[in-house]
Parts: C-alpha cells; structure tokens; sequence
C-alpha cells in the first residue's frame, strides 16, 4: 500500500464548511424531482389550497426528521452516517443490509435515473443520435466520478456551482409566472377527489435526500455544532423554494394546466417566452439533474466506504485516499454499478414512477429504522455527550417514526410491481451476509474520525 492511501478512519479531515454541507443537501434535494411531481401531486389533490398545504406538511415532516438525525450526527460524526447509527444500534447485519440497499437500491438507482433525466433534456438542447440520452447520462457519471475521486475540493465546489445554478433555473420557473396574467381558475379541477397518502409519497420523495448531509459529518467543520445549523437551515430554505415554484406554477397554469401537464415548468415557460422558453427550461432541469446525480454520488460513496472499513472481505472499499482526501475506491465501485444501470435502462427503461417504485419501500423502511434507532443510542449510550438534542423529546422521533411507517405502507400499497423488485432486490443482501460477515461479529466501537467521543462525567 502507498504511502498516500489509508484505510485508518483518522486520516479524514474537516474540510467542509456549513455552507458545503448546505450545498451538497440543497443539491440533492433540490433535483429533477420540483419539475416533474408538481403535476402528479396536483392530480390527486382536492384543492389548490390543499395543493400547496402539503408541500408545506412535506417540508415540516422532513424538518421533524432533521432534527432527528441532526442528533445523531453531532453525537456520532462518522462518514457511515446512518450506516453508523443503525450498526451501532442493530449490529452489524442490519447495517450491512442498509449499506446493500444504497448500493443496489436507493443512490445507485437514484444516480441512474437522474442520469437519464439529464440525458433526456441535454439531448433536447443538443441531440447526439438514437442513443444520446444514454451518452450524456453515462459522461455524466463519468465526469464526476473523475472530479469526486481526485480531490474533494473539487467535488465539493463542483457542487456548490450545481446547486447555484438549480435555484438561478428555478427563480427564472418563478419570475416568469409572476410576470404574466394569473390562470384563470378552473372549478372542474378544485372539485377533483385527493389522496393524502398518495401525495405525500411524492412530496416526501421530492423532498427526500436532506439525510445525506449525515454522511459527510466527519467531513463538517466543528460536526458537533454546525451540523444542525446545516440541516434545518437546508429544509428551510429548500420548503420555502418548493412552495414558492408550486404557487408559481398554480399561478401561471391554474389547477387545471398543472394537473393536465406532464412538464408543468416547460409548459410555463413555452407560454411567457415561446420555443426559447423550452430551451431555458431544459437548461433548468439537466443543471437540476447534475446537480442531484454529483450529491447524490458525493454522499453515496461514504456509506460504501464505512461498509469496507467495517467488512474485513471487502476492505478496499475502506481506502481512503489521503492525498486527495476522498473515498476514491468506494466511488468507482458505486459509478461502475450506476453505469450497470444506464445500460440495463437503456435496453427498456420504465421512466420516472417506476424508479419511484423501486426505491420508496426500501427508503422508508430504513428511515423507520434510523428513527428506531434514536431511541435504542439515547438508553445504550446514554454517557456520550450530544450537542444537540431533539426539540420535546420522545413527541419529535415518535412523530418520525410513525412517518415513516405511514410513508412505507403507502409506497407500498400505491405501487407495483417496481416495489417487489427493489424489495427482493434487498432481500438478496441476506445471501450476501453469508459470504462477506465475520464469523464473530465484534461490539461496534463508537469512533469519530476527527475528534474522540467526549463523555458525559
């Protein structure tokens, strides 16, 4: 082994800043997903009221979980994020399960999506043949596998210009709504039936990702105290961008336009400026998309990293690269997948609800966990001092908790056959236990890689 690389976590560094971390979680969360799901929400909602109601309950529900794994990661900053939390709570067979489920499921199955939803807009700018959505989605994951895995300078400042550039796309959404006549409204579309479960299955989904911040927190500057600071300040900020463009989009289409259009902000923009406007919102939504594939491969790595430091047979996933102070090992191995599925998408892609399917179950599953979780460290570690606490606790978890339960029957009761496979998908993660675990599994050791846990007297 160099003498560069390590796979000793005390060689991370606190590199990042309060503003990185609110980057990299506005980044992710802000995506692709704001102009797309508008419409869908606006299908199975009663009310215009209504409408913008529950993008706001989304937003308070994501703070409500905010502030629970804002306790964790100033109690424990570790770059396995929730990884750490449900290993130290569960063991290391649950976590390892989780940490499958990332890789197989929910980020690679994310990037490759993403990466497609850039393709399909680049390629609407610059078309490049019968494959070019496939190309850009693929140079995509590329590009920033190279940039991730050089420096984490780069990748973080990679993201900070993404994550400008989303909101300057979705401010234009905005200004171009405001500065036309208001739809007129339509009475067939306020009589329409709603679906709260339904609607918060893709408000929660849009709003999903603000939990990946928990992974860079051995990363954060001074984790303990400004790791809260970056989580409610990132959900604060990403509601009121949310609620802002949904009564843009209500305004400028009315109930009725929003809920009968596919591209809601295309169609928008289409109507203030003409054909330029497609053009614009194209540029929008692929700055969008990158956006959310580079933090969603940022965040991504760090629990594949954790899994090898953790996991003796898959060890090289637990190099870090000192010189270059990122995961270089666990990103390639997470962009070599996430191609996979670029081409496994390419043969017969099923589009933006199936990866919906795919993914939700599985999500909400482990965020009930995560929450479980909670609970179990605050009694088995009750020595270990937490800079923050949840707000009126146990109300606060408890409330996340039955969330998240709600979310994963919805995902699954709401969905198909998507569900199943991301489901069994998981399940296979089982057999994978019998071929990478230990033989005797040690009691995990509460380790930060900046700073030593400090205890309580």
């Amino acid at each position: 082994m160099s003498t560069n690389v390590t796979a000793h976590p005390a060689v991370t560094r606190q590199t990042l800043t309060v503003r990185d971390a609110m980057g990299i979680t506005v980044g992710i969360v802000i995506g692709a997903g704001i102009f797309e799901v508008p419409s869908l929400v606006a299908q199975n909602a009663g009310s215009s009221s209504q409408l913008i109601t529950v993008w706001v309950l989304g937003g308070l529900l994501s703070l409500i979980g905010a502030l629970c794994i804002a306790e964790l990661a100033a109690a424990y900053p570790n770059s396995g994020g929730v990884y750490f939390y449900l290993r130290r709570a569960f063991g290391a067979k649950i976590a390892f399960l989780y940490a499958w489920a990332r890789f197989a499921v929910i980020q690679t199955g994310s990037i490759a999506l993403l990466a497609f939803v850039f393709g399909d807009y680049a390629s609407q700018i610059v078309p490049l043949g019968p494959y070019s959505s496939s190309i850009y989605a693929a140079t995509a994951i590329l590009v920033f596998t190279a940039l991730d895995a050089f420096h984490v300078k780069f990748g973080k400042g990679t993201q900070n210009l993404l994550t400008v550039a989303t909101v300057v796309g979705l401010l234009i959404v905005v200004g171009s709504a405001l500065s036309q006549t208001a739809a007129q409204p339509s009475t067939s579309a306020e009589s329409r039936g709603s679906s709260l479960g339904l609607m918060l299955v893709f408000v929660l989904l849009t709003y999903g990702g603000w939990s990946e911040a928990a992974y860079i927190s051995a990363e954060l500057k001074n984790a303990r105290r400004n790791m809260a600071v970056a989580l409610i300040g990132s959900i604060v900020f990403i509601t009121a961008v949310y609620v802002l463009v949904n009564f843009a989009l209500l305004y400028g289409l009315g109930m009725a336009g929003l809920a009968a259009s596919k591209t809601p902000a295309a169609e928008l923009l289409r109507l203030r400026f003409g054909a330029v406007g497609a053009v614009i919102v194209s540029s929008a939504v692929a700055f969008a998309a990158l956006s959310s594939i580079h933090g969603t491969m940022f965040t991504g790595a760090r629990t594949n990293y954790a899994l090898g430091r953790d996991f003796p047979k898959l060890k090289f996933l637990g190099i870090w690269n000192e010189r270059g102070q990122t995961p270089r090992a666990a990103i390639i191995a997470q962009s070599m997948f996430a191609l996979m599925l670029v081409v496994v998408g390419t043969l017969g892609r099923n589009g933006f609800r199936s990866m919906v399917e795919y993914t939700a179950p599985v999500f909400w599953l482990f965020f009930l966990m995560a929450g479980i979780a909670l609970f179990i460290l605050r009694t088995k570690d009750s020595n270990i001092e937490r800079p923050f606490r949840v707000p009126l606790y146990p109300l606060t978890p408890t409330l996340f908790c039955l969330t998240s339960a709600y979310l994963f029957h919805a995902s699954l009761a709401y969905t198909g056959r998507g569900a199943l496979i991301g489901m069994l998908v998981l399940l296979s993660g089982v057999l994978m236990l019998f071929v990478v675990a230990p033989r005797k599994e040690t009691k995990p050791e509460v380790r930060l890689e900046a700073e030593k846990v400090r205890r309580v007297a």
